[in-house]
């Protein structure tokens, strides 16, 4: 798996340089960042990591890389006509501002963007603004404090748009049992319960019953016997995204066998893997990978043919954004900023952008389809 990568490291090293992957000739061209962070890897155009020195940092932007590369030999065997720009965006040779003010980006249609830091946001957002394209922000759930652009398009939601479809979930499934809430000391936390609160409140429908308890990160559910039923199935709501503090609740109503329990959690919980070993969760994403589907087995036995290793998430994300987004660029061209929730070509997710708006203009566009995973005993059990 390792020797995997640095072979692909040393592709990716020879492959950007010539900053451009072209699929056939064609008119329409995207642009693809992603944080490779490639100058660690190498001393003077000489790979210097070893085989087993890769750096964490470097594995999802890689990962993301190579689903991009998937879907241009995908693209390219349907005969579509695109080009495509690959951009280290940690690069210390060339930033963002540098490659905006190089020119490069001249005649694109369409950015795409795996983002890990905020601040590299901006920069991007304003160049689509301006140029009139759409940036699609395909992994990062922030929206960097851009307002007054509609052609800045969040595909993975923010923490409030999750605390939103978490709410309408529990009206829906459980709208007049108990639940009980179960948070920590922080600010975050204390605007995640503000929120619940605020919904329950301006809801025309009936009000959720949440009785709220503030514990330590070393929490004992046990200790809270008294408000659950051992005759039926409680229903408790993390309130944090904090994942140890997820871990130890999940952990702590497992052992708590006497109570039968479901806990709903943030969409974090998606990233933490065996979660729920023992209990039965829920929680949001926005992205929905069935290992059992047949493209994304395909995409699996193309990437271990490749590195010998199991493809992250960030493969399929990469896959289906320059899949999903090229293949509308294509059909849609000038008018894609206002059909990016058209999923005629659907791959793994639904996608529903709605304008965020505030004073009365549109601040920038948001992902707002939520899927709810439910897993028992750290097994997907359905997804809804």
């Amino acid at each position: 798996m390792k020797k995997g990568f640095v072979i692909l490291l040393l592709i990716f090293a020879i492959a950007i340089n010539k900053s451009t992957y072209a699929q056939t000739a064609g008119p329409l061209k995207i642009a693809v960042f992603a944080p490779v962070y490639l100058e660690e890897a190498f001393n003077e155009g000489i790979y210097s990591l070893g085989n087993n020195n890769i750096p964490k940092n470097i594995l999802p932007g890689l990962d993301f890389y190579n689903g991009i590369q998937l879907a241009i030999d995908s693209l390219q065997a349907e005969g579509q006509q695109l080009e495509i720009l690959f951009f280290d965006i940690k690069s210390k040779q060339e930033s963002i501002d540098g490659i905006i003010q190089s020119g490069k980006l001249n005649g694109t249609s369409l950015l795409i963007a795996s983002f890990n830091n905020r601040a590299d946001i901006k920069p991007l957002a304003d160049y689509a603004k301006s140029k009139q394209i759409p940036l699609i922000s395909a992994t990062y759930p922030n929206d960097a404090g851009i307002r007054s652009n509609p052609f800045f398009a969040l595909v993975n939601p923010t923490l409030l748009t999750h605390i939103e479809g978490i709410f309408k979930y529990l009206q829906k499934n459980h709208p007049t049992e108990p639940i009980l809430y179960v948070k920590k000391a922080g600010a975050l936390e204390d605007m995640i319960e503000q929120t619940f609160q605020e919904l329950n409140k301006k809801t025309p429908a009936l009000p959720l019953k949440l009785k709220t308890i503030s514990v330590s990160d070393s929490i004992n559910i046990a200790q809270y016997n008294s408000l659950l039923d051992s005759t039926r199935t409680n229903i408790i709501l993390c309130g944090t995204v904090n994942e140890v503090f997820g871990i130890n609740l999940v952990k702590s109503v497992a052992a708590n066998k006497s109570y039968k329990s479901v806990l709903l959690g943030m969409p974090t919980w998606d990233a933490i893997k065996d979660l729920g070993k023992g209990t039965e969760i829920i929680y949001s994403t926005p992205f929905n990978y069935n290992r059992t589907d047949k493209l994304l087995q395909r995409i699996s036995t193309q990437y271990r043919n490749k590195l010998q290793g199991r493809p992250s998430d960030m493969v399929f994300k990469g896959f289906e954004s320059l899949y999903h987004f090229g293949r509308l660029l294509i059909k849609h061209q000038k008018m894609i900023a206002t059909q990016l929730s058209d999923n005629s070509f659907k791959i793994f997710n639904e996608f529903d952008f709605v304008p965020v708006q505030q004073n009365g203009e549109i601040s920038y566009l948001e992902n707002k389809k939520l899927y709810f995973v439910r897993k028992s005993d750290g097994i997907i059990k359905s997804v809804q």
